[in-house]
């Protein structure tokens, strides 16, 4: 009763469900990207490849650190570079303005998470055998049309499971609110995870963190079952 009678807990659910699926969105899009960029052998492909998955070696708490001093107000770097280039007259107030300091955490979550999307997709791209693309050259299949009707077919079970299993892990993380914004202003960044971090370790209200953990425990549950239901799972691999 105490959770739902909260006035921001419907801005909490809607920052949570928008930073999970514009995380999750753009992570797959740009991990998708340098899969299909990567899957050819070109000359120095070894260290592009180290700095795409770099990202993935930094904690979370390290990226949060980087993220919150890049787009601090009075002397982040962001700012500084926006100026020199002339798109801002004034410095802007990311981390403290309504929507941007959401908009901080999201490119926050994309820029570390868009390795796990690349590393998967590329494995999966690997194992297509290369006499399918050949045979669709030989029949004229353009390049668009050999990536829905072949690439995606063959690859849907990674992209399933990848997915699913990004959109839990982004939808239960606080680590880069906590350190980027602290959900500021005024809950405007805040998210289910990061509110149930709060109110257990800062307002030592224990009892409303353990109802946050049951709602996210039942959101998440649904979320699985009728994500594969929807994406048909258990066919995936069928032709």
């Amino acid at each position: 009763r105490k959770l739902f009678s909260d006035p921001d807990i419907g801005l909490i659910m809607k920052n949570s469900l928008v930073y999970v699926v514009a995380s999750v969105t753009g992570q797959f899009v740009l991990g998708m990207t340098l899969a299909l960029a990567l899957r050819k052998k070109f000359r120095g492909r070894g260290l592009y490849q180290a700095v795409v998955f770099l990202p993935w070696a930094f904690s979370a708490f390290v990226i949060g650190l980087i993220y919150r001093w890049s787009f601090n107000g009075e002397y982040g770097v962001v700012n500084d570079l926006l100026q020199k280039l002339g798109w801002a007259g004034e410095k802007l107030a990311w981390l403290g303005t309504p929507g941007l300091s959401l908009a901080v955490v999201i490119f926050a979550m994309i820029w570390m998470g868009v390795p796990f999307f690349a590393i998967m997709n590329l494995a999966a791209l690997q194992s297509i055998p290369a006499d399918v693309y050949e045979a669709a050259d030989m029949d004229g299949c353009g390049s668009i049309r050999r990536f829905f009707s072949i690439t995606m077919p063959y690859i849907k079970p990674t992209v399933i499971v990848t997915i699913l299993l990004r959109t839990i892990w982004i939808f239960n993380s606080f680590d880069l609110i906590v350190v980027i914004t602290g959900g500021g202003p005024a809950n405007h960044s805040q998210t289910l995870p990061s509110f149930m971090y709060t109110r257990a370790f800062s307002g030592y209200d224990f009892g409303l963190a353990s109802a946050l953990g049951v709602l996210l425990m039942v959101i998440l549950a649904v979320y699985a079952v009728g994500f594969l239901q929807v994406t048909k799972y258990n066919r995936a691999g069928d032709f």
